[in-house]
């Protein structure tokens, strides 16, 4: 009997390698104000994470001005869509990976700290928006990851347990969600590892096949 019926997707850094888009897209907002985020700092402390968290430990940490944080916002968002733009293209490899997984049968959803006009312009250029069934973004919930809401939410709109969810993470926050949330996990350290080998062999080792 199939235990998995759901397959429960990060964005960043699993379906779309955009990791690095977002990193350059706040630091072009913060250079406006004379700030800047080094990149291994970044990948330390901040990765994963909304814009409106890493703003909030900057200005914690950094003494960057709260009044600041809804025009950098603002500005952030606006070179994210820049990049997406002229970056975002369909990968066969993850557009065979979602049609396998939807011919079979599982649910679908991406799950991810983006913003949900983010989350539906990527995945409209990366064509894999025709595979999912929803998207849950960090403004549809209360509390972002590493909180596991997302997921929980996620599996509400399921009617699925934890045990019948697959979920894709690659980078500590989200790993902390994933694990938290009690379903069960996929790490992954890249987007060349989310194919549908991998996630097909994690599931027939989840099912005991």
């Amino acid at each position: 009997m199939t235990k998995i019926k759901a397959v429960l997707f990060d964005m960043d850094g699993v379906l779309i390698d955009a990791k690095e888009w977002h990193f350059i897209a706040l630091n072009r907002a913060l250079a406006l104000y004379g700030y800047e985020i080094p990149l291994n700092e970044h990948l330390l402390y901040y990765d994963g994470l909304p814009t409106k968290v890493k703003l909030q430990k900057l200005s914690a940490e950094k003494g960057l001005p709260t009044r600041l944080h809804d025009e950098i916002n603002k500005k952030k968002q606006e070179f994210t869509m820049e990049l997406v733009m002229e970056r975002c293209r369909p990968n066969p490899i993850h557009e065979k990976c979602l049609y396998e997984l939807k011919a079979r049968g599982y649910h679908i959803a991406c799950c991810s700290n983006s913003i949900r006009n983010t989350i539906e312009t990527m995945m409209k250029c990366a064509k894999l928006d025709k595979y999912l069934e929803f998207i849950v973004s960090n403004q549809d919930v209360k509390k972002p990851k590493p909180d596991p809401e997302i997921y929980i939410t996620a599996m509400k709109k399921l009617n699925l347990g934890p045990q019948d969810c697959l979920i894709i993470e690659d980078n500590e926050n989200g790993i902390r969600a994933a694990l938290a949330s009690k379903g069960h996990l996929l790490a992954v350290k890249n987007v060349n590892e989310v194919n549908w080998q991998n996630i097909s062999n994690k599931i027939h080792e989840i099912d005991g096949r």
